[in-house]
């Protein structure tokens, strides 16, 4: 059965599309990308090309969540770094064409790891994947914010503290059951947000392994996408989230996860190694209280993920497995509980 998250009507997004994206012609098909648990995604196929539609799921949503309008700014406004993002086409924020805001950009024909340790890839090339990434969220949190047109793109203040609050109230809005280890970490994480230490840069907010292309044939990433959490921020909070990768089992939702793998036969560095390769790139020497960073990211990640399944209970969910979803919020706060050991 499809809902109105899987469908959209073609007959009024064609004339919409060939109105509004220049050079688009001959609407041929829409198709609805099975991953993803957040903002609905679409390929679009015409006789010019293949384009990427992203809207807001319908339904009543949580206050600042689903902003398909912020992920178009951030990238339209990277298109001139060395960022690697899709070319974004048009922005649509009259709701009453398909029910949402939408946006579309260029379909980037590539390679997307949906696995973390890369079964299948040579060992050369998971090492040159994972380095790669690295480069890129090195780049990325040396944009010049300022320059690129998104000195206001978030709130001045310190960002664990905002941060912290967002996420606690979302994950309080989304609440469905009592989870013992959520309530811990939310107390823990409360009496230990560090002192505002004044580094800002754009943050990605989602930055992982499966929500990036890779070239066709080289270990070299094409486009980050999934922009919806990017914000001024801490760059710190993208390395602990990226990292949670080396920390999570092989399997948590829909997150692939590195944990009792033996990386060095893998050709995949070692957390340790991953973030002194970031200190080096960005001109630090090291990360102090790496364990709080890595927990606050597992906070998050539980959060959004309560969102998800709390959509699902509503009706509103993009992904049909998102019910499923709940079930790993505990064993996700149990891991940022596991990761507040390693304050120094």
């Amino acid at each position: 059965m499809h809902t109105a998250v899987d469908t959209l009507d073609e007959k009024r997004l064609g004339p919409y599309l060939e109105a509004n994206v220049a050079g688009f012609e001959g609407l041929q098909s829409i198709k609805k990308f099975a991953n993803g648990q957040s903002n609905p995604t679409f390929k679009i196929s015409a006789a010019s090309g293949a384009y990427v539609l992203r809207r807001q799921p319908p339904g009543e949503l949580l206050k600042s969540a689903h902003a398909v309008d912020r992920e178009f700014r951030v990238m339209d406004a990277l298109a001139a770094s060395d960022v690697p993002v899709p070319k974004v086409l048009h922005l649509c924020q009259d709701r009453d064409l398909i029910g949402s805001l939408f946006y579309v950009m260029e379909f980037c024909d590539g390679r997307i790891f949906w696995e973390a340790p890369l079964p299948g890839v040579r060992k050369r090339d998971r090492a040159a994947i994972y380095d790669d990434m690295n480069r890129v969220l090195a780049t990325l949190h040396q944009v010049d914010v300022n320059k690129v047109g998104l000195g206001d793109y978030g709130k001045p203040g310190n960002y664990f503290e905002r941060q912290f609050d967002r996420w606690s109230s979302q994950y309080r809005a989304s609440e469905m059951r009592h989870i013992d280890a959520m309530e811990a970490l939310i107390k823990w994480l409360g009496e230990n947000l560090p002192e505002d230490d004044g580094r800002v840069s754009l943050v990605h907010g989602d930055y992982r392994l499966d929500n990036m292309i890779f070239d066709a044939r080289e270990p070299r990433v094409i486009a980050l996408l999934d922009w919806e959490l990017s914000t001024l921020g801490h760059p710190f909070a993208d390395v602990g989230y990226q990292c949670m990768q080396l920390r999570m089992p092989d399997r948590t939702g829909s997150i692939s996860g590195l944990r009792g793998q033996k990386l060095g036969a893998l050709g995949i560095p070692t957390e340790k190694e991953y973030v002194a390769r970031y200190c080096e790139r960005v001109g630090i020497d090291r990360i102090n209280n790496f364990g709080f960073y890595v927990a606050f990211s597992f906070f998050r990640l539980a959060a959004i993920i309560q969102g998800v399944a709390k959509r699902a209970a509503d009706g509103n969910a993009s992904n049909k497995n998102a019910a499923a979803m709940g079930k790993y919020v505990q064993p996700i706060a149990e891991l940022a509980l596991e990761a507040t050991s390693d304050i120094e």
